[in-house]
């Protein structure tokens, strides 16, 4: 089964291996380049989820911002979970759906939507959030789908992902802090309107939709490079926003809809290795002006999104302190494990 294409869209966002060497080697570079007489600015972000075993990844705040779903990792097993946006703990489990693991979002306070293949094909489905009661199909859904976002006509604005002619020859290893790469595939932001039809817009991946609806910024490649781009539901007024020797996705729009933040490696400039640079929050505005970064740490900081109360939730492999241990009641923290850390909105607007 793991070789269907499905699975591994699923697995391209959240691998059920650890990148253990991987990251050991990023940390080494790392630690090179700080080496030489640069200052790390320290940040205040605060540790909100810790789990025996696990890893917490892919925050989403609920609209009234009482919940935050995540995917959950442990061993081999991924699924999506609800938790307490107060405090991180546990509420309950949504799916165990493997196609929502790159797809799940709020609709409502109390539902979510996502990608299944259930029933015979792929579709999009909701159900409560409570992971309890009936699931509903709302649209038939054809050929390689991910990162969806349903919009308020019932249509949807998702990645497309088609074959390439040639064969990748070197295959990227599953990382799951990468979901913006598909060896061996193109991506396409694309429409498909209530009757299934599919309408190509722009190359790209991490579509986000503004709060009044009208805008998607998302990521599109340049070469080496990775830039954002806003540009509205219907494909019109494309606008780059980013231009630099980076690598800039995951963008999420801010509640008042004036800024964007991202995930970057921009703060280390090095594309030769893009998997083992130095990531981090950025804050753009929506005119593209006011560039500035919101973490300052050595380990891999993403998927940044805005809760209702203005904190900023996101996911990092940073080290866990005794301390953090303790609060959670947790004895032991495998090392590199990803967890949920937030940051008051106040604190983020420090710059370098």
């Amino acid at each position: 089964m793991r070789k269907t294409i499905l699975c591994l869209v699923a697995l391209m966002c959240f691998s059920a291996v650890a990148q253990a060497s991987e990251i050991m080697d990023w940390l080494d570079d790392h630690a090179a380049h700080v080496g030489k007489g640069e200052a790390v600015v320290a940040d205040a972000a605060e540790l909100l989820t810790l789990e025996e075993k696990q890893h917490e990844m892919y925050p989403r705040p609920s609209p009234d911002g009482r919940y935050l779903l995540d995917i959950t990792w442990q061993g081999k097993d991924a699924w999506i979970s609800r938790r307490f946006s107060e405090n991180g703990d546990p509420a309950n489990r949504v799916t165990f759906d493997e196609r929502a693991l790159d797809s799940i979002h709020w609709r409502g306070d109390d539902k979510v939507y996502y990608l299944s293949g259930r029933a015979g094909g792929l579709g999009l489905w909701e159900k409560i959030s409570d992971g309890e009661g009936m699931q509903q199909r709302l649209m038939k859904l054809s050929g390689i789908i991910t990162q969806p976002i349903l919009l308020q006509d019932g249509s949807v604005i998702a990645v497309q992902l088609k074959h390439l002619n040639r064969k990748e020859k070197h295959q990227r290893k599953p990382d799951d802090f990468n979901n913006w790469t598909f060896p061996g595939y193109s991506s396409e932001i694309v429409h498909i309107d209530t009757n299934g039809n599919v309408h190509g817009l722009a190359e790209g991946v991490n579509p986000s939709l503004s709060p009044d609806g009208q805008w998607i910024v998302f990521a599109m490649p340049a070469g080496r490079s990775v830039h954002l781009f806003r540009m509205h539901t219907d494909g019109s007024a494309l606008i780059q926003m980013t231009d630099a020797r980076s690598v800039d996705v995951q963008p999420s729009w801010t509640n008042d809809g004036k800024a964007i933040l991202f995930t970057s490696n921009r703060g280390n400039n090095n594309l030769r290795h893009p998997n083992k640079s130095g990531w981090d929050i950025w804050r753009i505005g929506a005119d593209g002006r006011g560039l500035t970064q919101i973490t300052f740490d050595k380990a891999k900081d993403g998927a940044a999104v805005t809760g209702k109360d203005g904190r900023i939730y996101f996911h990092s492999d940073r080290p866990i302190r005794a301390e953090d241990r303790a609060k959670h009641q947790v004895k032991s923290v495998r090392a590199h494990s990803f967890h949920i850390w937030v940051l008051k909105e106040e604190s983020s607007l420090q710059t370098k």
